[in-house]
């Protein structure tokens, strides 16, 4: 099987890196910056679960030829990402998005039908560095994915084929929309409670009212998983829960992260899109919808940043 990642930044590059490291046969699609990079210093690593330094294949334009395409860009870029590949989704090309939220999968399906578009999605820590060099924060790499339509099984057996060889913590998934659901909720909640915050979970939830306002805010968006039809489960619930109210917790949102460098957000795609969710359900979100503000308040700030110079 032969796979195409769209870039090979932090999730792309590890991800892609791994299914190399276990010899499959893996190409990407890079700007010329990047692709520098990567010629001059290989592909770089480093991971609680073993470091990767290995030569990469690496094109500028799509070209045919790619039983998978997996889509590794911001939600934000999606448009351009789109453009990118179509050039190479070929009449049996298969593609699969690991962006964050769920608004990427109708943008996709509309532009190359639903029987083209798997369904995917990963948990990772993962930064990349100004040099290139990815650096993997802690052990979780969960990587879930499944078929939405029957002709992407032949696609999903090669895949999983490929990360049997891999350290990576791979499932073929029972229900890769309800696990998309699950992983929106969790973190809509995450980042509109960390970026409002500035803070991570447990800076947050070991001061007062700090636990009830991370509860609200995920009981606004498991309410609107529910009414979408796909409500947590009890277990879930508990794990999220769990993770989002641990005073001695250090996690927050990459989204955070890219609000403290003052960078672009996704914030429209995760916390936006919950919110306008919610509202189609008449479901009210006090807690989302001053995060939202928030988020749109700090893009306009840094768009006058930028035009000023």
């Amino acid at each position: 099987m032969r796979i195409l990642f769209l870039g090979a930044g932090a999730t792309g590059g590890y991800f892609g890196g791994r299914l190399m490291e276990a010899g499959a046969d893996v190409t990407f699609q890079v700007r010329p910056r990047r692709m520098e990079q990567l010629r001059e210093n290989g592909l770089v690593v480093h991971s609680p679960f073993g470091n990767i330094r290995l030569p990469a294949q690496t094109i500028g334009k799509a070209r045919s030829g790619y039983d998978l395409i997996v889509l590794t860009s911001k939600a934000y870029d999606l448009e351009d990402a789109i453009e990118s590949i179509r050039p190479a989704v070929g009449p049996d090309t298969v593609v699969m998005p690991l962006l964050n939220g769920l608004n990427h999968m109708d943008m996709l399906d509309a532009a190359f039908g639903k029987d083209r578009v798997m369904g995917g999605l990963c948990h990772i820590p993962i930064t990349m560095e100004p040099d290139g060099t990815i650096r993997h924060l802690n052990p979780i790499h969960r990587l879930r994915f499944d078929i939405r339509a029957p002709n992407h099984r032949p696609v999903v057996d090669a895949l999983a084929a490929a990360y049997a060889k891999t350290v990576v913590d791979w499932k073929v998934s029972e229900n890769i929309m309800q696990d998309l659901w699950d992983k929106f909720t969790f973190l809509a909640t995450l980042a509109a409670g960390t970026c409002l915050m500035r803070a991570t979970v447990g800076s947050i939830t070991s001061q007062p009212g700090g636990p009830e306002f991370m509860r609200a805010l995920y009981e606004e968006c498991r309410a609107t998983a529910a009414a979408e039809g796909f409500a947590p489960s009890d277990a879930v619930n508990e794990d999220s829960l769990r993770q989002l109210i641990d005073p001695g917790g250090t996690m927050a949102a990459s989204m955070s992260r890219d609000v403290a460098r003052g960078n672009r957000v996704e914030g429209e795609h995760i916390v936006g899109d919950m919110v306008r969710r919610a509202a189609a359900h008449g479901i009210p979100t006090p807690n989302l919808s001053v995060a939202l503000l928030h988020l749109r308040a700090y893009e306009a700030e840094r768009q006058k940043k930028l035009a000023a110079g």
